[in-house]
């Protein structure tokens, strides 16, 4: 029920966020109970969007197969695995700091009430962009107690327009099925042509977000590197999906995202330890 390939795509920003923050390698104590809020808020939010979704899952051929619909997991069971999930989170960030417990409730609202927005905007995937933003903001948070830079919150900025670009390619294989169930998306909004045009846009504002951030962090040729393989990967993605041909949209979802969130981290990572 929860894809731990989706966790490649916030947690190296959530570490990279907490390096940022600490000019360095944080505290064993620190990055246990990041990974551990990490853990319980992904958890926590797949887990809800599992029994939010559970109707239009039965319905829709692609997800059918999942946990609830399947009859593999009850929907009380993946309450209470929600609830568990949803604690663990609170704990953890009590146990980082006290602006990191005072905000934990917004960060976990979000990732909650996601799983509702395809039923009322088409706007969800800014939403989920949002949603995974957090993570390096959050973890540079628990590591300092503060913002005091404008470097987290660029790097989120970067994390929110990349997560809603992927997600508007992502939603384009189900477009015949939201439009008939009436779920709002960009791809059933505008047609999988334009959806395919406005995820590049995304990915293009990501990108320029990416290099002023590598302008404010003032990092080297490492964190530049990191730029470039980036843009070439972002461009790599669009590649291999076409209005009229969306049989590698999985290469183009999960091999290509998971290979960017890495790279930053190792680049940028680098870079900070060099500096």
């Amino acid at each position: 029920m929860i894809k731990i390939e989706h966790t490649l795509f916030a947690l190296p920003f959530a570490f990279l966020g907490a390096v940022l923050a600490a000019g360095g390698l944080p505290t064993a104590r620190q990055i246990l109970w990041i990974v551990v809020a990490m853990v319980g808020a992904r958890s926590a939010a797949m887990a809800f969007n599992r029994i939010a979704d559970r109707s239009f899952d039965a319905k829709n051929p692609r997800t059918s197969t999942r946990a609830i619909p399947a009859g593999l997991l009850t929907v009380s069971f993946v309450w209470a695995f929600t609830i568990f999930s949803a604690l663990l989170f609170l704990f953890a960030a009590a146990m980082l700091n006290r602006l990191t417990l005072i905000l934990a409730p917004v960060a976990l609202a979000s990732v909650l009430l996601y799983s509702l927005t395809k039923r009322w905007t088409q706007l969800s995937h800014l939403v989920l962009g949002w949603c995974l933003s957090i993570a390096p903001t959050g973890a540079w948070i628990a590591v300092r107690g503060e913002f005091g830079s404008a470097v987290p919150l660029i790097l989120s900025l970067v994390v929110l327009l990349w997560t809603a670009g992927f997600d508007v390619l992502y939603a384009c294989q189900d477009y015949e099925f939201d439009r008939r169930e009436g779920l709002h998306s960009i791809p059933a909004r505008f047609g999988i042509s334009q959806a395919l045009w406005i995820s590049r846009g995304l990915h293009a504002g990501a990108f320029l977000a990416l290099i002023w951030l590598y302008l404010v962090a003032g990092l080297g040729p490492l964190a530049l590197i990191g730029v470039i393989a980036t843009g070439a990967l972002l461009l790599y993605q669009h590649r291999l999906v076409r209005a009229d041909d969306l049989s590698r949209l999985n290469a183009a979802f999960f091999t290509t995202n998971a290979f960017v969130s890495l790279i930053l981290l190792l680049s940028f990572g680098s870079a900070v330890f060099l500096r």
